[in-house]
């Protein structure tokens, strides 16, 4: 899944929609063109039928609702001011609702689908809680609506996003997909960015990990429940999912470790943050085969929330979702089906109200002063937090490593 950005009735506010808007027709004709120049001989290349491409195409048109478009002439730059675009606190990604709801259907699901699950396990390494996890997360074990033409979306967005060659090659991907026939009814749904199916893979992921869980030789992630487990957990394998290591644990970090110290970058062993003072909120030990492995220090809300030293397998749950936050919902809901957890123990503090835009002018703050932000978007990625916390340690502050309100003023002016 790919992160929701301003919408282009916003841009097109910017640029004088009404003006724009007389324009639209021409933007189809060159759309059209676009399909039939630019896919048309690319699909044909990667063994597409002219039956499958006109299939696919018949009827469709650009999708104008579509987040993160940039039609044709358009500027390319956000509006400063995003009063739509206010940025989320952690706290609200881990709200009570999603949470009880991915356990509670999450348990039933264990239950229905043992077999599969520890099927699925014995052959990947994949811990079954972990692709129940996933499963709720992407698409409520099935029963969210996924109701978008994937042709359409992936089209618009390779016409016209800031990511084109992106969902170009996911649009081809997507056509490939058609002329195998795997999509059933020859009916092919995606959500707003073009995934498909329970799993909510894209084109190219079903391509690459998708799976026959049920032996019937098809790989059926719309409707086989156990395709979808499998499939889950192909990809994860596929992507370096280490056999017999957890995702990570919850933690306490005493003042005398820098919350600067987080990120995929900067692991050490299990034990050496043991050694440090970092100790699990349950009181128990860091279990033993874990102490020898690497483990990392995250800190989704720096000082002012929860707390993790992670393995591996976290940053493998990333590659599914590019999202700290994403990563930790799932394994902790995993962790909540398979063994009765509860809340985690730290409490998310309230940062503040902030817009992306301010958020950005901080970045932009610290980019000048030297410092590394992973790039001026808006959304406090661990180099954005460490970087709060390096500035506020070299100016006497005490470091929480997250954009509160008052770092955001003192950097964003």
């Amino acid at each position: 899944m790919l992160r929701r950005l301003a919408p282009l009735a916003l841009v097109l506010a910017c640029l004088g929609g009404p003006v724009f808007a007389q324009d639209r027709q021409q933007v189809e004709r060159q759309f059209r063109g676009w399909l039939q120049e630019t896919i048309r001989p690319r699909a044909r290349a990667a063994g597409v039928s002219a039956e499958t491409f006109n299939a696919a195409f018949d009827g469709v048109r650009l999708n104008w609702d579509l987040p993160d478009l940039v039609p044709p002439g358009a500027a390319k730059q956000v509006p400063q001011r995003q009063k739509q675009a206010e940025f989320g606190a952690p706290a609200r990604y881990f709200n009570r609702g999603a949470l009880e709801a991915a356990t509670k259907v999450g348990r039933q699901m264990a239950r229905r689908h043992a077999e599969a699950l520890a099927a699925t396990e014995r052959r990947t390494g994949v811990p079954g809680r972990i692709v129940l996890g996933i499963w709720g997360r992407e698409s409520g074990y099935g029963r969210a609506a996924i109701p978008h033409d994937a042709f359409q979306v992936l089209a618009t967005k390779g016409f016209m996003s800031t990511r084109a060659a992106y969902f170009t090659d996911e649009l081809i991907a997507a056509l490939r997909i058609a002329e195998a026939g795997h999509a059933p009814g020859g009916s092919l749904k995606s959500s707003w960015a073009g995934a498909l199916g329970q799993p909510q893979f894209m084109p190219s992921s079903f391509l690459a990990h998708a799976a026959d869980g049920d032996g019937d030789g098809r790989a059926d992630i719309w409707r086989s429940e156990a395709d979808t487990i499998a499939s889950i957990a192909n990809y994860l394998a596929g992507h370096g999912w280490q056999a017999g290591r957890d995702w990570g644990f919850e933690v306490e970090v005493p003042a005398s470790v820098s919350c600067a110290l987080e990120g995929p970058d900067q692991g050490r062993r299990i034990a050496d943050w043991a050694a440090m003072g970092i100790r699990r909120v349950s009181g128990k030990p860091f279990p033993g085969h874990e102490k020898s492995g690497q483990g990392f220090l995250m800190m989704p809300a720096g000082r002012l929330g929860p707390a993790f030293v992670v393995t591996p397998n976290f940053y493998v749950l990333k590659d599914y979702n590019m999202s700290d936050l994403y990563a930790l919902f799932v394994g902790h809901v995993g962790d909540r089906i398979a063994y009765g957890m509860g809340d985690f123990e730290g409490r998310w503090r309230d940062p503040g109200r902030m817009m992306r835009s301010d958020i950005m002018r901080m970045q932009r703050a610290l980019v000048e002063m030297g410092h590394d932000v992973g790039g001026v978007d808006g959304l406090p990625g661990f180099k954005t937090r460490r970087a709060i916390g390096r500035w506020q340690e070299a100016t006497g502050r005490d470091a929480t490593c997250f954009p509160e309100t008052g770092v955001v003023n003192a950097l964003a002016r």
